[in-house]
């Protein structure tokens, strides 16, 4: 039993790897998730999937963590308990948690399904505190079991593979939403930078759009794979030819690098008032010269997740257009391998956990 915020929390023992210092590796971990409330549902964790984040925030590249440190926001699972105010679950259902697991309910951003910008800030799944229930640290998808407010959970349409499906709940829905904010598609020409576990959801969802899509890499060897998911055209950023005939050719850029990389010469391949859209992160801040935003009039924009009536209207689309994510299914106990093998960019395209084998 755990007294926090003035109440009683029975506590239910899970399973997981955490790592628990930013220099250690990951390693089973025992912990202790509240018990089912009034408004929460539990589900077993049965698929999570593997983010780039995940390691950054291991490795407190981009701020300092909470530790132990249990990563993983993509995660499904099957419902097992519901509480007794729980109108939209039920034992059984498929269900799935993305990157937040609360937010402040009341801000104008909460009210228009923005919570992804709560202006009191939301709370992430794992790497947080949730000072808006039981003000204790979250741990995420790397474990067997999860419970969460049911206004943060979402429905997985059956018609999906789960395992696929799992990296939609971040890598989907961070390339989905500023696709849909901007109005990418017909008539539209998007440039995805970065074939990746983004990249390679940016391209199916703006296929899907309409868009004319083209890829921007500096890996001649994936051309073959960009094609195949759906993209028009490639161009190979480290080939100063195929750079010179894209000048000027793109409305939209979405830029899922999540390491340093030349913005001002990225920009210079956007048409006049286009717009240049980060989604990934690097470590280091980008430097972009005045010049390449004056020429042209160009903009440079960010985006994060989508809010969670954007995301599950993201599944309900994936199940009508049966998109999921190209994954390698993995044991948990490879984890390491795979953060060594997401590095080199030696994954198509996304890792995820199967989590039967913790």
């Amino acid at each position: 039993m755990l007294a926090l915020k003035n109440k009683q929390y029975t506590m239910i023992t899970t399973k997981g790897y955490a790592a628990q210092t930013p220099t250690s590796d990951l390693a089973e971990w025992e912990f202790e998730r509240r018990e089912v409330g009034p408004h929460d549902v539990q589900f077993d964790i049965q698929y999570c999937g593997v983010c780039h984040s995940d390691l950054h925030q291991i490795r407190n590249d981009w701020f300092p963590g909470i530790f132990p440190m249990v990563p993983g926001h993509e995660i499904v699972g099957k419902v097992i308990k519901v509480g007794e105010h729980v109108t939209r679950f039920k034992v059984g259902d498929l269900a799935g948690t993305g990157c937040m697991v609360d937010s402040c309910r009341t801000c104008p951003n909460c009210q228009e399904g923005l919570e992804q910008y709560c202006d009191n800030g939301n709370i992430q799944t794992y790497n947080g505190v949730n000072k808006y229930t039981d003000g204790a640290p979250t741990y995420g998808g790397y474990s067997n079991t999860i419970v969460v407010n049911e206004d943060f959970v979402l429905h997985v349409p059956a018609s999906l593979s789960l395992a696929a499906t799992a990296p939609l709940l971040c890598a989907g829905i961070t390339t989905y939403s500023p696709l849909r904010h901007w109005k990418v598609g017909k008539g539209h020409k998007l440039a995805v930078l970065g074939l990746g576990g983004l990249g390679h959801m940016a391209v199916k969802f703006g296929v899907a759009f309409g868009a004319e899509v083209t890829v921007l890499s500096t890996s001649p060897n994936k051309e073959a794979d960009a094609r195949k998911l759906g993209a028009h055209h490639f161009v190979v950023t480290t080939d100063p030819e195929q750079v010179a005939k894209a000048k000027n050719s793109f409305d939209f850029i979405l830029d899922t690098v999540s390491a340093e990389h030349d913005m001002a010469m990225y920009m210079s391949l956007l048409r006049t008032n286009g717009v240049h859209i980060i989604v990934g992160v690097p470590p280091e801040a980008h430097k972009i010269p005045a010049f390449a935003f004056i020429d042209g009039r160009k903009s440079v924009a960010g985006s994060g997740i989508g809010g969670i009536a954007e995301t599950q209207e993201m599944l309900d689309f994936c199940a009508e257009h049966q998109i999921v994510s190209d994954i390698e299914l993995i044991d948990i106990k490879d984890i390491q391998t795979a953060y060594d093998r997401m590095i080199k960019g030696d994954v198509r395209y996304r890792f995820v956990i199967d989590m039967a084998t913790l």
